[in-house]
């Protein structure tokens, strides 16, 4: 496995960032037929780099960002047993570093964040149908948690 840096994200990253997250938008296109039409946005990057509540972390190798991913703090529901919760999105690889440690790195400086907010427990939505991630996950430890179910009423 390749050593990456691991590093906060900064506004003077955001261009690259923009593009991390339309080939997110683009890989994700056929797990979604409700996804409107190009252009759009998932995320509020500039604001989730300013924010206390959130952390935005690249990974680097030989001084190219070659993967993202975020932690936000979230309010878990009033019926569990902890009060907050870390949400990550914005996970992305660069192809040709698939398989080689980034997805680890990142999660693995997004949980030691949520920690060191005195979070414990990580959370994270995945396609159903999209298996090759669903592998990532479950090799840094997430179990399959919820299934949503969704239906189209004409």
């Amino acid at each position: 496995m390749q050593q990456f840096t691991v590093r906060m994200a900064t506004l003077e990253d955001l261009n690259i960032l923009l593009s991390f997250e339309q080939e997110i938008i683009r890989a994700e296109r056929p797990f979604d037929e409700t996804l409107d039409k190009d252009p759009i946005s998932y995320y509020d990057l500039r604001q989730l780099i300013l924010s206390e509540e959130a952390a935005v972390m690249v990974a680097e190798l030989d001084s190219q960002m070659v993967g993202s991913g975020y932690a936000l703090i979230r309010d878990a529901k009033p019926y569990l047993d902890h009060k907050k919760y870390s949400y990550l999105g914005f996970m992305y690889t660069d192809r040709d570093q698939r398989g080689k440690g980034v997805n680890k790195a990142i999660v693995d400086a997004l949980m030691q964040w949520s920690k060191s907010k005195g979070i414990h427990e990580v959370r994270l939505t995945v396609y159903n149908d999209n298996a090759p991630a669903i592998r990532a996950y479950e090799k840094v430890g997430f179990k399959k948690h919820i299934l949503e179910m969704r239906v189209h009423v004409d």
